[in-house]
């Protein structure tokens, strides 16, 4: 070194923090890209992006290359740096000291942590970059890995912490969902749909069904213009038919059928009954994914829930299903797509039919789901009795008024919008 001037001799000294830099960096960018995203490239035919991944499959011999390299050169810009110390101020211990303690303060502020920010807040473009530049390094330094990962390979197998596949870095439904939503770059609705696709493995046909007593249906003993009546004003192309109880359904008529033998002439109870067909029976815990591909392979489009006991518990159709996925979209009866909201003092009436996963998803609410599944349900398991027009009471952090009662069940409740501290609160 007494062959190089001192101007030289800083210049190598910078040149070693930079590459000390860079392979910090290295480090950071390859460990915290995204590997879906660098797949995506890959797959578009992306090279940078092809390269980072083949790196990251190997993730030993890549970390391996990173270390050593910068162990290498963080050595010889501390000798360096206490040779220049040397030549300038002399030997005198305290000399060196602070020699020392100036490199360790350049290594950690321009080659370790700044690169290491830059690197961690632009670590997909960087990884692109770098790929290209550790490739080379790896094949270089090939031999010295192999014998050191030989040492490394031996103290993992005595510690029992064997290298993690490619299944370590896969995603569970909650961390997709957790993705999905801090994807601002997706729309929001398309946001919502692909959320609720997730909710699909967690409910079950009770939650997205029509409750019985707002079934639809025809009672084929009714008098025959009451019938013709009902089938003329209906909004469903498909209707349960009964005898005397609506619990016994006897088959589903389809309009269509019904259409075709009208416009042959008139018919009657008779000709009605030979235009049913056999209902689809649907086990109340089965799950709605799993109850959507039943659907596509039985080429069915509607069948009633029924209970461990085989009573009729509510009807699901696929169109049911399918707005558990994008919202309510069909037009059905008129006044049931409207979606529910506060008004301007801040309460809303609803039915204590309405389901309580549709007054979260609506009002932004925060109802149990884990028992009943209606509004009606949940008042009486909370009163464990019917209670009276204008009883009011608090669930959770909503305050409930008891508007009507009929029929051994809650009709209209008036909700009050919780106090935005009001959660908190609760939870103090």
């Amino acid at each position: 070194m007494d062959d190089l001037s001192l101007s030289t001799e800083l210049g190598i000294l910078a040149l070693l923090l930079a590459l000390s830099g860079f392979f910090s960096a290295a480090e950071t960018a390859m460990m915290a890209s995204n590997r879906y995203r660098l797949r995506t490239l890959a797959q578009n035919g992306h090279r940078g992006a092809r390269l980072a991944l083949q790196l990251l499959a190997q993730t030993d011999r890549l970390l391996s290359t990173i270390l050593l390299g910068n162990t290498l050169v963080n050595a010889a810009s501390a000798t360096l740096a206490g040779l220049i110390t040397v030549e300038l101020f002399g030997e005198a211990e305290w000399i060196l000291g602070a020699g020392t303690l100036a490199v360790s303060m350049l290594i950690l502020v321009f080659s370790e942590i700044t690169p290491k920010v830059v690197a961690a807040n632009h670590a997909d473009r960087m990884s692109l970059v770098f790929s290209y530049l550790l490739i080379p390094i790896m094949m270089v330094t090939s031999p010295v890995i192999s014998f050191v990962n030989i040492f490394v390979s031996g103290l993992l197998r005595i510690t029992g912490l064997h290298r993690s596949g490619e299944d370590s870095h896969a995603l569970s439904s909650d961390e997709l969902r957790t993705v999905l939503e801090s994807a601002h770059s997706i729309p929001a609705q398309h946001r919502t749909i692909l959320g609720n696709l997730f909710d699909l493995e967690h409910i079950t046909v009770v939650d997205a069904m029509i409750p019985r007593r707002n079934i639809e249906a025809v009672d084929l003993h009714a008098p025959l213009e009451d019938i013709r009546q009902q089938l003329a004003t209906g909004y469903h192309t498909r209707i349960p038919v009964y005898e005397d109880d609506p619990g016994n359904v006897i088959g589903i008529l389809h309009q269509r059928r019904l259409l075709v033998q009208s416009l042959k002439g008139e018919w009657d109870r008779e000709t009605l009954r030979e235009l049913l067909v056999e209902p689809y029976y649907i086990p109340a815990g089965t799950r709605i994914y799993a109850q959507l591909q039943f659907f596509k392979e039985n080429r069915q489009r509607m069948g009633l829930v029924v209970d461990e006991y085989g009573e009729i518990l509510g009807l699901l159709t696929l169109e049911d299903i399918i707005e558990e996925i994008v919202g309510q979209f069909t037009t059905g009866m008129p006044g049931n797509t409207q979606r529910l909201s506060w008004d301007a003092s801040g309460t809303a009436l609803v039915e204590g039919g309405c389901s309580l996963r549709e007054l979260n998803r609506d009002l932004g609410l925060d109802l149990p789901l884990e028992g009943p599944k209606t509004l009606n349900g949940l008042i009486l398991e909370h009163f464990e009795d019917i209670p009276e027009s204008g009883v009011s009471t608090r669930i959770g952090d909503v305050t409930m008024e008891i508007v009507q009662t009929q029929d051994r069940s809650v009709r209209m409740v008036r909700l009050y919008r919780p106090a935005p501290s009001s959660r908190a609160d609760d939870d103090g």
